[in-house]
Formats: C-alpha cells, structure tokens, sequence
C-alpha cells in the first residue's frame, strides 16, 4: 500500500507542479491581453503635430537581407527635413556598395558615409555610433538596423511624439518576414505572437516601458548627453535595451508606437535559431534577472502539455490543456493579427507550440553558460557585458 502510494504521488505531484505552472502562464496570457487592449486604447490618442529635424543613423557590418529595399524606405519619407548616416569599421564593407547605390538613386536625399575605423568595445555597432554620433547635424537621433523595412509616414509617427517635452525616447515594435526554412518562420512566429505580447505584459506591469527595442531607438540629443550618450554602452550585448533603460532612469519618458515596422529573417537553419535565440535569452537574463526568473511562468501552453503527459493523460489534464490552449490561440490572433499585422500568423498557427516548447528549453538552456553567438563570433556575456571568448 506504500509502495503504491509513494508511485502514485511520484506520478501525481510532477503533474500538478506542471498544471500549477500552466495556471500561472494562462494568467500571463490574461495579462498580455489587457495590456494589448490598454496599448489599443493609448494608440488611438491623437499625436501633436510635430515634426523635428531629425538624423537618421546606420551602423553597418556585412549585408542583410532585403538590405537595400530597408534603405530605400528611408529615403521615400513624407517629412520635411531628414538626413541618413551611414557607419562601417571598414572601408571595404560589403555594405559600402549599396550605400553609394543609394546615393545614385537618390540625389536630393541627404545621404553620408562615415568611416568608423576605432574598435572603442566589442559591441561594434555601439563603437561604430560613438563615431557617428558627432556627424549628425539634427537634434533628434533615431538608430535602427539595416534590415529595418520602413512605411512613408513612419518618421511622422515616430518623431511626433518629441511634442510632449516629457518624451525623451520613442521606439517601436517589429515584425519579421520569413525566409521559407523552418527556423525563420519559428522566430517569426515568436516575434509576433510572444516577443511583443512580453512587451505589453511589461508595459502593463510597470506602468510604462522602460526600455527600447532595436527596430526603432529614436532619441533626442538632450536626453542621450544626459545619460552620457553611447560611449558607456559599447562593451554591452543588449545596446538597445539600455540606452531606453537608462533613458527611463533619467527621468524621460520612453515611449512605445504603434507603427510596426519590419524585418527581413535569414533563411535560419535550426542550430542557428537556436543560436540567436539564446542570444536574446541570455541578454535578457543578464539584462532583467528578476523578470527573467518569471519567465518560466509564462509558458502556459508547454506546462499544460506536461500535465497531460506526465498525468498519463488523467481527465483534468486536459481541461487545463484546452483552456491553455484556447488563451494562447486568443493571444497570438489579438497581438500577432491584430496589433503587429502579421498576416502569416493565421496559416502558422501549429507553429505556436513548437515555437513555445522550443522557448521553454531555451529558458532552462539561458542558465547552462555565458557563450553567445553574434554576427559569426563567439562572446562571453557577463552581467550584461560581452568579451572575446578566450580572452
């Protein structure tokens, strides 16, 4: 009798710690759901009327893809006065050539090419912006990557928000175009129906956002000498999240638009997924230590599948599974359809839970080492900063 009771509670307990945790990932659904709905409501304040110079900044290395089709978006905006910086370690850039492609097709369009020869740090696009930052001539600053996919009317609708004085940062989320390999469209999936879900849970939980994403870093001159500019950030793997956070701690506001713009994915093989994934985990374990510890509550659909397997598949298992499931289909129609407006969310759908078991294993994967691996180099993360590996 024991014996049996003893089996029983071995198989039982494991079980119910999975249907606790799955409880817990379907509040965070919840969550994100009212923070999508209160996002909604903000976004349809009407913006002031506003329109500052503003200096477009670039730092590039190598080629990406769709590559100069993001560059010439920039160049097809309706605002009055804007010009485009362009940054490379080197001369003989691959990235070079498309830069004075740009410039051919594009004569009226204030375009510059600046060589960045220091390495001031091993984020070398942080080095390549300390460089940068002394061309610009505007007194607002916007960075983004460049694969970054822009609307005409996005400087409009970014740089209006510069007309509350509080403002002292405006970014912007993304969505990313897939390449036809099963990795890409599994980080496109992410992108959509949990990254930006994320944001809005922390939006909603700390009153505001209080850090940037890379897509769109759009900064006035006054906030970044506040914060001591991009100087102290180039030895940081996560450049984008504190220069909003530090923005944040300043005392200005950093604000989230409504405007999704978009990112062109490599054609990922499955190792380099998960190498770029754990790259973005491991930056937010570094980055966010507290919240990244309760990010393992956040995986309500993975935990429920766990119930149902490790209950044997006990009736109850898959009453929590249905609802867990059922929440995480709402989310990723409300904030992946309906938000980002990304079509390819309804026909990737049964991607959801391959994407989410892979994000659980990555989680428990973030606390097993510090490598990263970034742009074909092999870094050592520690406390948010990076170093050669071996060195």
């Amino acid at each position: 009798m024991n014996a049996s009771l003893t089996e029983f509670m071995l198989i039982l307990v494991p079980a119910m710690v999975a249907a606790v945790l799955a409880l817990c990932g379907m509040g965070y659904y919840v969550l994100c759901l009212w923070g999508a709905r209160n996002f909604r409501r903000d976004s349809r304040r009407p913006l002031p009327e506003y329109a500052p110079p503003v200096s477009i900044l670039k730092p590039l290395r190598g080629v990406d893809p769709r590559m100069y089709e993001s560059f010439r978006s920039h160049c097809l905006q309706d605002y009055p006065q804007y010009e485009i910086i362009f940054g490379v370690n080197e001369p003989g850039d691959p990235a070079v050539e498309a830069v004075h492609r740009l410039a051919r097709e594009f004569p009226a369009c204030k375009i510059r090419l600046v060589l960045c020869p220091e390495i001031l740090g091993n984020n070398r696009k942080a080095s390549n912006l300390v460089q940068m930052l002394p061309q610009a001539s505007y007194g607002h600053i916007l960075i983004n990557d460049s694969d970054i996919l822009v609307p005409p009317d996005y400087l409009r609708r970014i740089m209006a928000h510069f007309g509350r004085p509080e403002v002292g940062m405006v970014t912007s989320p993304y969505k990313g175009i897939a390449a036809e390999t099963l990795g890409s469209k599994l980080e496109s999936i992410g992108i959509s129906t949990d990254f930006f879900a994320g944001v809005l849970a922390a939006r909603q939980v700390e009153k505001g956002i209080h850090f940037a994403l890379g897509s769109t870093l759009a900064i006035s001159a006054e906030a970044l000498n506040k914060i001591g500019g991009m100087a102290p950030l180039v030895d940081y793997l996560a450049d984008d999240y504190e220069l909003g956070n530090r923005t944040s701690k300043a005392g200005m506001e950093v604000v989230m638009s409504d405007l999704v713009v978009e990112t062109h994915l490599p054609p990922y093989n499955f190792r380099e997924f998960l190498d770029h994934q754990m790259r973005w985990a491991r930056s937010t374990r570094d980055s966010r230590r507290a919240g990244y510890v309760g990010v393992a509550l956040t995986f309500g659909l993975p935990w429920a599948i766990f119930a149902v397997l490790l209950s044997a598949g006990a009736w109850w298992s898959w009453i929590v599974l249905g609802c867990a499931a059922l929440l995480r289909l709402i989310l990723a129609l409300v904030v992946g359809v309906g938000l980002m407006h990304d079509e390819t969310v309804l026909r990737r759908l049964w991607l959801v839970p391959v994407r989410d078991l892979v994000a659980l294993g990555v989680w428990f994967g973030a606390y097993a080492g510090h490598e990263v691996h970034w742009r074909g180099e092999v870094f050592v993360l520690e406390n948010g900063k990076i170093r050669q590996s071996g060195s």
